[in-house]
């Protein structure tokens, strides 16, 4: 017979055993700590609405990437929609039903913080994915050099312009990304560090700079109106972040007969840029093999989870710009792309679809349709 002390002895132990798998127990019975033995991960996606990527390349690489590397690994993908609000609460429900790795692409890089504060306090790294989080306690940065994709637009612009600009007509607008997203800072580094020279000489004017809250294509067009209400029309030049404003910027021009006569760029290779790199309506985009970054992202998963070493896969290093941390990162070429080279990039790799890009473009265009 068992005892009454006995039964109560095991119920206790029954009990303690039931906590620790909730809170994520691990192999050999031991709670997760900092990811080892971590199969239950957290991918936490910033919107949808400005670019297609997110839903349509980030979202399936990765989840595919880290359950490659990583097998027997779930993947839960909220999407915030654009709120910094919904993405802290969407990274506590996560924690909550015991994620024990998180990748966030955060949609405001100070709001963030909170997540990986929240998150260091429970032992479960945080992976900043695409956009840096600003906190000193991140583990690990993965994304493309931001620096770059500025320059790659900005030597364009200096490679080309004299296609657009005429003696009085020099005038640059340049319509940036989110405040709140340190790649936008990045890229207008990036894109100064070649163009203010060009400003300083006076081969270039800029007339108008502005960022644009939430990467919103509709204030984009707005914006881009204003400055070609401001100038008369007389523009030559706009630098665009990425490829969901250029478009709405070139629907402004379209409606002053514009298009295809000033020089517009564009970041991300999304399917509608590429079309309008073909139609002649856009001059370039920046193509950031998303694949790419997906595989670091799930080598980088699965070695947190074995606990092996992760230097060969983070092995640059990041600093907060908030802070003094250096965040051990992950960082992806990118290529810069126009009409000239989107068969053997874009296409080539399988990036964007020969019927997506070719709706209503000429045959022959580009030697893809």
């Amino acid at each position: 017979m068992v005892s009454t002390r006995t039964r109560l002895a095991m119920g206790a132990l029954v009990g303690a055993s039931l906590l620790l798998a909730a809170c994520g127990g691990g192999s050999g019975g031991g709670a997760i700590v900092n990811g080892k033995g971590c199969k239950h991960i957290a991918f936490l996606l910033p919107e949808s609405a400005t670019a297609a990527r997110w839903e349509a390349a980030d979202h399936p690489d990765v989840e595919a990437a880290i359950k490659k590397y990583l097998p027997g690994a779930t993947v839960d993908a909220p999407n915030a929609q654009g709120s910094a609000a919904t993405q802290q609460t969407q990274a506590q429900a996560a924690l909550t039903a015991g994620a024990c790795i998180l990748v966030v692409a955060p949609v405001d890089s100070t709001a963030a913080s909170a997540i990986v504060a929240n998150a260091k306090s429970k032992q479960v790294p945080v992976i900043s994915y695409d956009r840096l989080i600003y906190n000193d306690n991140l583990n690990y940065y993965a994304s493309f050099d931001g620096f770059a994709v500025g320059v790659a637009q900005g030597n364009y612009i200096k490679d080309h312009l004299s296609k657009y600009v005429t003696a009085g007509h020099e005038n640059l607008v340049m319509i940036d990304g989110s405040d709140t997203d340190n790649n936008a800072h990045l890229f207008g580094s990036g894109a100064h560090s070649i163009l203010d020279p060009l400003v300083s000489a006076g081969t270039l004017k800029k007339v108008y700079e502005q960022f644009t809250p939430g990467w919103s294509n509709a204030t984009a067009q707005t914006e881009m109106e204003a400055a070609l209400t401001a100038q008369h029309n007389d523009v030559q030049i706009a630098y665009v972040m990425n490829d969901g404003m250029a478009n709405t910027v070139i629907a402004a021009l379209k409606a002053k007969g514009l298009n295809g006569k000033v020089l517009v760029t564009g970041q991300d290779a999304e399917a509608a840029g590429i079309r309008n790199i073909l139609l002649g309506d856009q001059s370039m985009t920046v193509y950031k093999p998303i694949a790419k970054l997906a595989d670091s992202v799930g080598k980088l998963v699965a070695a947190i989870s074995n606990g092996t070493d992760t230097s060969s896969i983070a092995s640059a290093k990041v600093k907060n710009p908030n802070g003094s941390a250096q965040v051990p990162s992950v960082l992806n070429a990118v290529v810069e792309v126009d009409i000239s080279n989107v068969a053997s990039t874009v296409i080539a790799d399988g990036f964007v679809k020969k019927a997506d890009v070719c709706q209503g473009v000429p045959a022959g265009a580009g030697g893809v349709c």
